[in-house]
């Protein structure tokens, strides 16, 4: 690897850092079959990241690897005070193997510490390597949609029962007085928390809409280095909606005031400390008695006004996400929700910067037997299966 001359001064305190491991030689002891019958070390498991010790030895220090070979990703000999050991990457993970792991375990384990320092000393070259990917837009975008989704679907399953319940929590005009105060408090008590669960169930929708709309948008040709997908990450979720779905497309935009007044009026004023943006959490003293700042007359539209005891429109709100959910798997995107929705594969923008993921996105068809290739390539690879 071509290292710029301004890692040089990097290069020597790595390479003092972690003397006196060196390069194997004609020096070296190892016997013929020491690569097929090495033993894995304890001390190996001590070992920074896989990626961070390859960058150091291979990368920066020019130490050579043997390449893949049945369940290895990578294998690098190192010589330590004349004995030979391997650093590899295995199915298993990364690790030191010897000729004899008990009686050599002394030795593997202040070789480990030796590599740590390397990798400490080799910082803003780690640094660099990232920048260089970024910009070359080498990249893979994690997919968490799935378990975002689930977070969603299981707060909003929590709410519709606790609703059902308060529902079902009827005062008897039969009781006594006391018996009847009694029984109101208590079902107010499956109201508000039906209420407190339907907040959940609200942010995590918003939650994981915004980690969708940076997927599709990579899907749909939107957005495909590595800076721009940076950018959009940064933006605020209006943007980040406006760069998904198109506000001129029929339905979109009654959708899109809706949503962004619902996150408007509950879940910034909740993630502002039930302040608010616009005085929400005030009242001003008059011959009426208290009267909250912002009164209903102020915006027409406000359909989720929260009061002082976080009460909302919490039906209206969520029948507006589900209806939203269908609407964004649908048409030309449908094809988008077996990859991001349903694969958990991460999405490779070198593909998004080729044409891959435009012919994929064509039809449903495309993208299945996209995915099943995919899908293969992905598990052969954590398999080490070369």
């Amino acid at each position: 690897m071509n290292v710029p001359a301004e890692f040089e001064p990097i290069r020597d305190a790595a390479i003092r850092a972690i003397q006196p491991i060196r390069p194997v030689d004609s020096s070296s002891k190892a016997d013929d079959h020491f690569l097929s019958s090495a033993e894995r070390t304890k001390a190996g498991e001590k070992l920074p990241p896989y990626y961070l010790v390859y960058f150091l030895l291979v990368d920066l220090l020019g130490f050579k690897n043997l390449g893949q070979s049945e369940k290895i990703s990578w294998s690098i000999p190192i010589d330590f005070q004349g004995k030979v050991f391997l650093v590899e990457h295995r199915k298993l993970g990364v690790g030191v193997f010897a000729h004899n792991a008990i009686k050599e375990e002394p030795q593997a384990r202040q070789a480990v510490q030796l590599i740590n320092k390397g990798v400490r000393e080799a910082e803003p070259f780690f640094d660099w390597l990232a920048e260089c990917a970024v910009n070359k837009s080498e990249l893979n975008v994690t997919n968490k949609s799935y378990s975002l989704y689930s977070r969603f679907t299981y707060f909003l399953s929590l709410y519709r029962e606790m609703a059902e319940k308060a529902d079902k929590d009827v005062v008897s005009k039969d009781q006594t007085l006391e018996a009847m105060i009694n029984a109101h408090n208590h079902s107010n008590e499956p109201k508000r928390n039906a209420s407190w669960l339907a907040l959940s169930a609200i942010d995590a929708f918003y939650s994981w809409t915004e980690h969708v709309f940076i997927h599709l948008s990579i899907l749909l040709g939107k957005v495909v280095t590595g800076k721009d997908v940076a950018g959009l990450a940064e933006k605020a979720w209006p943007d980040k909606f406006k760069m998904a779905l198109d506000l001129e497309e029929p339905g979109i935009k009654p959708l899109y005031d809706e949503l962004v007044d619902i996150r408007r009026q509950l879940r910034n004023y909740v993630a502002h400390g039930a302040f608010g943006k616009r005085s929400e959490s005030f009242s001003f003293h008059s011959g009426a008695g208290a009267v909250p700042i912002l009164m209903p007359h102020k915006d027409k539209r406000r359909r989720y006004v929260l009061s002082d005891a976080l009460a909302f429109n919490e039906v209206d709100a969520i029948e507006v996400m589900e209806k939203f959910i269908f609407v964004l798997w649908s048409g030309n995107r449908e094809p988008a929700k077996l990859y991001i929705q349903e694969s958990s594969l991460p999405i490779i923008l070198t593909m998004a910067m080729d044409g891959t993921y435009k012919n994929a996105m064509r039809s449903v068809q495309e993208m299945e037997g996209f995915l099943e290739w995919l899908s293969y390539e992905h598990d052969r690879a954590g398999n080490m299966d070369w």
